[in-house]
């Protein structure tokens, strides 16, 4: 079993803050460049993916704000901490970016069904550009991000990282769009911002299960279950487990678990055994934060 490296919340925060601060600064250069070229060269497409790299730049500050309430000690008020506020940036971040995707698909569609396609502008190639360099930029910011939130495993980067790959989807949409559209289909610029919207709506999507999944205490997977009970019978001692029970608290596990020993030792040894599992679980799986050992007699 490969044991993860442990993060502290110094380092947790601190990563954070340095990757979101860095694509902040690019997402204001590329919303900026987006506008201005979709302004100067007259396309839809491109004002709308102009606005969603600026979703961008809300969403990178609900990810700073999130992480770092997530990363308080506990109090008296909050006995098992605060990782749920990270979910709920990711939450937050789904629905406004939900909300920026609707805004863009209820405009293509209305240029769509106007039927008004003579007054369709044609795009300009600053456009085309502008698009290139934010299809590139993009996945630069999803593939650093998503870096970055694997190694500190946390679910709030991991959904910015995922706002940054949509962005660089709706980019390839544009240009498509706005490609077709200076060959002579001029609809072609609102069609691919609609596509943008559909690209949107599925990522706000994927971002709200996973954040709600971990918000009701979803248990692990199948293959975390089988290695934390083959952990805990590593030990001699137990004869078996009656309960094997999991739960997902923000980014952090929780396990309850009821193991079977001797019915003979005494409470001191049973003890003894029950620190035992207690402490290699706590080695081999950082990510567990809480354990419950309860020992039943055989």
């Amino acid at each position: 079993m490969e044991k993860e490296k442990q993060v502290t919340k110094d380092e947790f925060q601190n990563v954070a803050n340095r990757v979101s601060v860095i694509t902040i600064i690019g997402n204001l250069i590329l919303s900026a460049a987006k506008l201005l070229a979709g302004v100067v060269a007259h396309s839809g497409a491109m004002i709308s993916d102009a606005v969603h790299s600026a979703s961008d730049v809300f969403s990178t500050f609900v990810v700073m704000i999130g992480i770092s309430l997530a990363a308080k000690e506990s109090d008296k008020e909050h006995p098992y901490g605060h990782e749920r506020l990270e979910c709920v940036a990711a939450i937050v971040l789904a629905m406004v970016l939900f909300i920026t995707g609707l805004g863009i698909g209820v405009k293509a569609l209305t240029n769509i069904f106007g039927g008004n396609y003579a007054d369709l502008q044609v795009p300009g190639i600053l456009a085309l550009i502008v698009a290139v360099i934010s299809i590139v930029s993009k996945e630069g910011m999803y593939w650093y991000t998503r870096h970055y939130a694997k190694k500190i495993d946390s679910s709030a980067l991991m959904a910015d990282a995922w706002h940054h790959r949509s962005d660089a989807f709706s980019s390839i949409g544009a240009l498509i769009g706005i490609g077709g559209a200076r060959l002579g289909f001029p609809i072609m610029d609102s069609v691919a911002s609609f596509v943008i919207f559909l690209f949107i709506a599925k990522a706000a999507f994927d971002i709200f299960k996973d954040a709600m999944d971990k918000m009701i205490d979803h248990s692990c997977d199948e293959e975390t279950e089988k290695q934390l009970y083959d952990c805990v019978m590593e030990n001699e001692n137990v004869l078996g487990i009656d309960l094997l029970q999991t739960r997902i608290f923000g980014n952090k596990i929780y396990v309850d678990v009821e193991i079977l020993a001797d019915g003979s030792y005494t409470l001191w040894e049973a003890h003894n055994i029950a620190e035992e599992v207690h402490e290699n679980i706590e080695k081999n799986f950082p990510k567990v934060k809480h354990i419950m050992v309860h020992v039943n007699p055989k």
